[in-house]
């Protein structure tokens, strides 16, 4: 299949700016894969759709905040510094990103507060915008992280807008009365379950499960597990050729345990539903699986790249967001629930006003 089968009309309104007053109160649209049926729902209906036994598979990752701000040497030039990853705790390197790149050079220095307690040098230039820098600091390696978290924000995705529009933050206010909007990033672009730091974005799926749902599930019997999959940088990557096979997905670090694998190997041998909440869950699951499609431990990186056609093994249930046109989150989705049912269900959640992106409305797609 090619990259344009995949554009549809989305209004920039209903990217969504801010998540609902509560979790579960987002809207669902149902997706009924065997039939094409669409059912309009809330998120605190999802467990209406699962019995006794079915296992939901959740993403345990924790945002950190990655996107902080600097000065340059001598020039005092703004630059923001997007924290990929730790490459050697020991000697404080990382792999970042800065913005703007261009005058960013080996030896450089970046100064992230006036007193000089964190300063960036850069040691290698990675890709354009990547940057391998080294941070000077007499704090210790067991506070260093912890202090150089303290000068990050929230790692929005771009097209969440902060500041707010006149317009948008007015509408914000009416939902979320005497709530700082930068307060409400930090603890709503999380998890409530979050509890393995290393993600430079949401699991947006599982940011709709308040712990009053996640109690409904378990009084109804339906097995709550979890996983680690790293978010990176890479699911907001715009692929850039007509031919999919062409396109590389960037690597996420993921963790399953043993237990995990056998509990959700018992729930698909023994006919129960599995639900992968989220597209990195879902790539996780695919790429443990294999060939042979048997679930073991897992401890390391997946590049996997899903689009149409492809031969789902593990989960028999997706619960996802509502994604933009042309993303990798689309394709997967596409591949799982059938083309055209998806792209057709794609344009009735447009018509109907859903809200789309890491903070918008969901999908559940059943059999």
């Amino acid at each position: 299949m090619k990259l344009s089968q995949f554009r549809f009309r989305l209004p920039e309104e209903q990217l969504a700016q801010f998540p609902t007053p509560y979790r579960e109160d987002a809207r669902m649209l149902v997706l009924h894969r065997s039939s094409g049926d669409i059912e309009h729902k809330t998120v605190k209906d999802l467990p209406g759709y699962f019995d006794e036994g079915d296992v939901f598979v959740f993403n345990n990752t924790k945002v950190f905040p990655a996107r902080m701000y600097a000065q340059k040497e001598k020039t005092l030039a703004n630059i923001e510094i997007f924290l990929l990853r730790e490459l050697n705790h020991d000697l404080r390197y990382w792999d970042v990103l800065v913005d703007p790149a261009r005058k960013i050079r080996i030896g450089n220095k970046l100064f992230l507060d006036e007193d000089n307690t964190i300063v960036g040098e850069v040691i290698d230039n990675t890709t354009s915008r990547g940057r391998t820098l080294r941070f000077l600091t007499d704090y210790d390696n067991s506070e260093f992280v912890d202090r150089l978290y303290d000068h990050g924000v929230t790692p929005l995705p771009k097209y969440i807008r902060r500041p707010m529009s006149e317009e948008v933050k007015a509408e914000y206010d009416k939902l979320f009365p005497d709530y700082p909007v930068e307060k409400m990033d930090r603890e709503r672009y999380q998890t409530i379950f979050a509890t393995e730091i290393g993600a430079v974005a949401a699991p947006a799926a599982g940011l709709h499960f308040s712990k009053q749902l996640l109690k409904r599930m378990e009084i109804q019997g339906i097995e709550q597990l979890f996983i680690t999959s790293h978010m990176s940088l890479g699911n907001f990557k715009t692929i850039e050729v007509e031919d999919l096979t062409k396109h590389k997905v960037d690597s996420e670090q993921i963790k399953v345990s043993l237990p995990v694998a056998e509990a959700v190997m018992k729930a698909r041998d023994t006919e129960k539903r599995v639900c992968a909440v989220g597209t990195e869950v879902m790539r996780a699951l695919e790429h443990i699986a294999g060939i042979s499609g048997h679930l073991k431990a897992f401890d390391g990186w997946t590049s996997r790249f899903i689009y149409p056609p492809y031969d789902f093994q593990v989960a028999n249930t997706f619960f996802v967001n509502l994604y933009q046109s042309q993303s990798q989150q689309l394709l997967m989705v596409a591949a799982f629930g059938g083309y055209e049912q998806v792209m057709h269900a794609y344009e009735v959640a447009v018509e109907e006003g859903y809200r789309f992106g890491d903070y918008g409305d969901a999908m559940l797609i059943v059999d």
